[in-house]
C-alpha cells in the first residue's frame, strides 16, 4: 500500500533501503523510476566517501545494456580539467542546487564537457541533482533521457521530491563504507571485521595461534635528532612501507605501530599440519625477504641523495595470544597480548646483540620446515631458560 503520492519515495522507504549491494540498488532504482513513468535511459549514482585514497564511487546504469558499471574515483581527479568542467564540480564545490540541460533545445547551454557527448549519443535531456547528507556533505544523482522532449515538469517533480529519502539511503551506504574502510585502515582488515561484527567491549576477544612479527628501526633516536622533523617523518613512512607494507602484501595483519616498531600477525590454522598453518609460516618468510629487498631499494635511493641509510631488526615467533580489546572503558585497542607476543619483541632485541637482521624462534623454524641458520642457545630477557635461536639464510 502506498504511503505517499510518490511511487519512488514509497519504494525507497519500503524496499530500497533493504538492498545492501550498491550496484543492485542502482539497477532497482532505475527500474523504479521507469515504472513510475520517468523516461530514463541513463542513471549515475555518485557516492562520495571519507577515504584516504578514494574520493568516491559512481554506479552507472544504461538502458541499452541494462547493467551497472562501477567506477572508482581517486582524490587526484579533483585537480583534473575533466572534473572542473563537469556538473559534479558545480554540485560539490560550488553548491549548485540543481542542473538541468534540455539537450533537445537548440538553445541549450552546453557548458559542461559531458553534454556534447550525450547529445551525440541521442540524449534529449540531462539532470544532475545533489544528495545532501545530514552533515551537509554531498553525493549526487544524474538522470538522462532519449525520449523526444525529455523530462516533463511532472517527471522532474517526482524525481526532485524523492531526493531527501534517496539521500538518507545513500548516506547510509557512505557511512557504512567509510566505517569499514577507516576500521580496516586504522586497525587492519581482520581486526576491523572483528570490531564491526560486534566485538567492541573491553575483554571481547579470543585465544588464537599466530606467527608473531616484531620489527624495529635501527638508530631511530639519532635519526630523529639529526634530521629535520618533516624529513624524519617522510623517512619513517618510507620505512613502514618497507616493513609493514611487506607484511600486508604477504597476507599478514599489522596490529600496531609502536613508535617506529611494527607488531603484526600471520594467523595459523587449527592444527600444525593444515594448509593455513603452513601458508602462514611461508608468508612470514616471504614478508621478511620482501622487507629487506624493499629496504635495499630504498637505501639505494637514499645513498644517491646522501640521505641516511635505514636498517631494522625483525623478530619472529609463533604461539598462542589473546586477540581482543584491551584498555580503559573510554579508550580501547584491539591487539594481541601474552608471553608469545613479548617473546617476539625479545627476539627482535637479540638482532642487535647477535648482529643479524632477523632472529626467529625454534618453534617458528619447526612450523616453517625450511632451512634456517642456528645462532646457538641464548637467554631472553624476562624468560627463565635458554632458547635456541635462528636466523635467515640469505
Amino acid at each position: 500500500m502506498s504511503n505517499t503520492n510518490n511511487p519512488i519515495i514509497d519504494w525507497l522507504l519500503q524496499e530500497g533501503w533493504q538492498i545492501t549491494d550498491k550496484s543492485d540498488f542502482t539497477l532497482a532504482l532505475a527500474q523504479t523510476f521507469i515504472k513510475a513513468g520517468v523516461p530514463l535511459d541513463r542513471q549515475r549514482l555518485v557516492i562520495r566517501l571519507l577515504h584516504p585514497q578514494v574520493m568516491g564511487f559512481s554506479y552507472t546504469w544504461d538502458s541499452q545494456t541494462q547493467e551497472v558499471d562501477l567506477f572508482e574515483t581517486g582524490h587526484h581527479l579533483r585537480e583534473s580539467e575533466m572534473y572542473r568542467n563537469s556538473p559534479f564540480a558545480a554540485l560539490f564545490e560550488d553548491g549548485a542546487g540543481a542542473i538541468r540541460r534540455p539537450l533537445h533545445d537548440p538553445k541549450c547551454q552546453m557548458d559542461y564537457s559531458v553534454l556534447p557527448d550525450l547529445k551525440d549519443e541521442g540524449f534529449t535531456d540531462y539532470v544532475a541533482l545533489p544528495l545532501i547528507f545530514s552533515d551537509g556533505r554531498r553525493s549526487a544523482i544524474t538522470l538522462a533521457s532519449k525520449t523526444p522532449g525529455g523530462f516533463s515538469t511532472e517527471h522532474l517533480t517526482t524525481i526532485y521530491d524523492s531526493l531527501p529519502a534517496l539521500a538518507r539511503i545513500v548516506e547510509n551506504y557512505a557511512l557504512k563504507h567509510t566505517a569499514t574502510v577507516l576500521l580496516e585502515t586504522y586497525l587492519g582488515k581482520e581486526t576491523g571485521k572483528q570490531v564491526l561484527s560486534g566485538k567492541v567491549k573491553r575483554g571481547d576477544g579470543q585465544i588464537i595461534r599466530a606467527v608473531l612479527w616484531f620489527s624495529d628501526l635501527r638508530q631511530s633516536t639519532t635519526l630523529a635528532e639529526t634530521l629535520p622533523r618533516a624529513d624524519f617523518l617522510d623517512m619513517l613512512n618510507d620505512y613502514f612501507d618497507c616493513t609493514a607494507g611487506a607484511v600486508l602484501a604477504n597476507g599478514g595483519e599489522v596490529l600496531r605501530y609502536i613508535g617506529d616498531a611494527v607488531l603484526a600477525i600471520f594467523p595459523v590454522g587449527e592444527t600444525p599440519e593444515c594448509s593455513q598453518t603452513h601458508q602462514a609460516a611461508q608468508n612470514a618468510e616471504r614478508a621478511i625477504r620482501s622487507a629487506f629487498d624493499r629496504l635495499n631499494e630504498l637505501n639505494a635511493t637514499h645513498g644517491a641523495k646522501n640521505l641516511p641509510l635505514i636498517n631494522c631488526g625483525i623478530g619472529i615467533h609463533v604461539g598462542e595470544v589473546m586477540y581482543g580489546n584491551i584498555g580503559t572503558h573510554d579508550r580501547l585497542e584491539f591487539s594481541v597480548i601474552g608471553s608469545s607476543a613479548n617473546e617476539a619483541a625479545r627476539l627482535e632485541s637479540m638482532t642487535k646483540e647477535l648482529n643479524v637482521p632477523v632472529v626467529v624462534s625454534n618453534q617458528f623454524c619447526q612450523l616453517h620446515g625450511g632451512d634456517w641458520q642456528s645462532l646457538g642457545e641464548h637467554n631472553l630477557r624476562g624468560f627463565s631458560h635458554k632458547r635456541e635461536l635462528f636466523t635467515l639464510i640469505r
